[in-house]
């Protein structure tokens, strides 16, 4: 089941927050409730995914990249990701979601996303995210046009760009 609850508290928390630049890393702090848990009774891998949907949220709410895309009536997608998991998040423990924008190019946005606690990386995911229309994919150009930001450019971290070119071998 999705985390509705947490979206709630989320989105109301991101409004209380001061903006922020999209060169800026969020943080989120969360728990292992329940409902996150496997047979283990640990974070199950399925939920680290669900849980990092959170963390963009919030980058878009505070950056304003969400107020852009409701304006043009785009939408946001999930185009890849890839995660390792480093070490078992158990019951009840607190820990923090990262989420920084790494890199982008003519398509996508990718974003570096971790769970911490007490300073150890518990996992680590790259997603590739796009801005889509009903015209298919609005290019990042595009948009960042529309956040008044023509000229931001990350750059392409190697590993970034070494995972973009293991997924063009992907059958």
């Amino acid at each position: 089941m999705y985390p509705y609850l947490r979206l709630f508290k989320t989105l109301v928390k991101a409004h209380l927050k001061s903006p922020m630049s999209v060169d800026d890393e969020s943080v989120l702090k969360m728990r292992v409730f329940f409902s996150d848990m496997d047979f283990y009774p640990e974070l199950n891998n399925g939920r680290y995914l669900t849980l990092m949907d959170l963390g963009r949220i919030e980058l878009a709410l505070r950056t304003g990249l969400w107020r852009t895309v409701r304006q043009k009536k785009w939408g946001l997608v999930v185009a890849g990701a890839s995660i390792r998991y480093r070490h078992r998040l158990k019951a009840f423990r607190r820990f923090n979601l990262h989420t920084r924008i790494v890199a982008a190019d003519d398509r996508w946005f990718y974003f570096h996303q971790y769970t911490s606690r007490k300073g150890k990386t518990y996992s680590s995911a790259l997603v590739r995210t796009g801005i889509t229309s009903k015209l298919g994919v609005v290019p990042v150009r595009r948009v960042l046009e529309a956040l008044g930001m023509p000229n931001w450019n990350p750059g392409m971290p190697p590993w970034v760009e070494a995972w973009i070119n293991a997924e063009k071998l992907s059958p």
